[in-house]
């Protein structure tokens, strides 16, 4: 009898063991294959009749100047200091625009005299000054799958914007991973949708850093909806890079459906999407946000409850953001990643119930993704590119 029982026990963890050597040796991490356009992306400002293309930057003494942009070579604009047009200096975008009719836009352009050079580095961020947005979850049909997330979610994400020409720090345990996506801002508060209908909409580039680490550890797997884990994950001082220009089209759904937006790592391309695969429209998400079930302090953010909008609105500055399409790095764990997990949990001894088990998954699949180097990397070069909207580009530095 006790032979047999220690029969058992050898079988027992023979197999677990066996499991996590060959899931260790022959599953390796599999990498998203997004969908490419054919044609190259080919970026044009948005014509004038269309829309007007913002920025602003700083003067030498320090005021803030809102710009129209006229033309783009390379790494500079041509561009109308909407001060030499009688707007002051420090005026919010959108004030600024409204104190100009569009006819004196239109002469401003032809008179020569007026415009201006300046380099895409002298461009403040886009996103602006604010450090609250909402970020939204899993709002690309194929993101989605790749995720195996079944619905739309959005969540608080923290932190001021960074300028178009920036870079990010890769932590040590990170697992950095990258987005890109269309991002929104208002002319005021938007506290219902009707507010959203008669806002003026200025809509930018973004991207959207990712430690994966941090959000396997803190994820519901069984309710995206929770927002666990995304802040934390989400959030921080360079994790919301934008990039040099503000767009406000005429007609925001015709713009948005047909803007596309792109990803290059290193020079390879990486995604590729436009505005009409998004399963929420920004007015949709608007609904959604609004919806007042979202907005007790149900949302985590460093161990304090907190809600996705406060005061039932979304504050003016604040970015709502669209979501991005597939291509990420991230994948989550394979069948044979689990069981070789629950198998270094028996073999560990953690094997105590079901919390220890699944945290010992969790830690046995972020170290394998560590160790699989395919995450971003010191020295690593990312290029988001848009129709109109301009371009971002970072490089991924080491911590100081």
């Amino acid at each position: 009898m006790q032979k047999l029982l220690l029969l058992a026990i050898i079988i027992l963890l023979a197999i677990p063991t066996a499991i996590a050597v060959i899931c260790h040796y022959f599953d390796k991490p599999k990498s998203n294959q997004a969908h490419f356009e054919d044609a190259p992306l080919a970026p044009k400002l948005l014509p004038i009749e269309s829309g007007l293309t913002l920025a602003q930057t700083l003067t030498q003494q320090g005021e803030t100047t809102t710009l129209l942009v006229i033309d783009q070579t390379g790494e500079s604009i041509l561009a109308i200091d909407f001060f030499d047009l009688g707007v002051a200096y420090n005026t919010d975008l959108f004030d600024a625009v409204a104190q100009l009719e569009r006819s004196a836009i239109i002469a401003a352009i032809k008179d020569e005299t007026l415009h201006k050079t300046y380099s895409i580095e002298q461009l403040l961020p886009a996103g602006g000054t604010y450090e609250r947005h909402i970020a939204t979850g899993t709002n690309f049909i194929e993101h989605a799958a790749e995720s195996n997330s079944t619905e739309v979610f959005n969540f608080p994400k923290f932190g001021q914007a960074t300028p178009s020409r920036t870079t990010v720090v890769n932590h040590p345990g990170f697992l950095l991973d990258y987005e890109v996506e269309f991002c929104v801002r208002f002319d005021r508060d938007i506290q219902t949708v009707e507010d959203f209908d008669a806002a003026q909409k200025g809509f930018f580039l973004c991207a959207d850093f990712t430690d994966r680490a941090t959000l396997v550890r803190l994820i519901d797997r069984k309710n995206y909806n929770s927002g666990s884990g995304f802040s934390d994950a989400k959030s921080g001082p360079d994790f919301f890079p934008t990039g040099p220009f503000v767009v406000i089209p005429n007609d925001w759904k015709s713009f948005i459906a047909n803007e596309r937006m792109t990803t290059d790592i290193n020079g390879e391309p990486r995604q590729d999407a436009r505005g009409k695969e998004m399963m929420l429209d920004f007015r949709q998400l608007v609904e959604r946000v609004l919806d007042k079930t979202n907005h007790p302090e149900r949302f985590l953010y460093n161990n304090d409850q907190t809600p996705l909008i406060i005061d039932n609105t979304i504050a003016k500055g604040s970015a709502l953001m669209s979501g991005t399409s597939e291509g990420v790095i991230f994948m989550p764990p394979s069948l044979c990643v689990k069981l070789a997990g629950v198998g270094s949990a028996i073999i560990s001894g953690q094997a105590t119930g079901i919390q220890p088990i699944v945290a010992t998954v969790k830690e046995y699949f972020i170290k394998k993704e560590m160790a699989s180097g395919r995450f971003l990397q010191v020295g690593d070069t990312i290029n988001h590119g848009s129709s109109s909207m301009g371009d971002i580009r970072i490089e991924v530095k080491a911590p100081h």
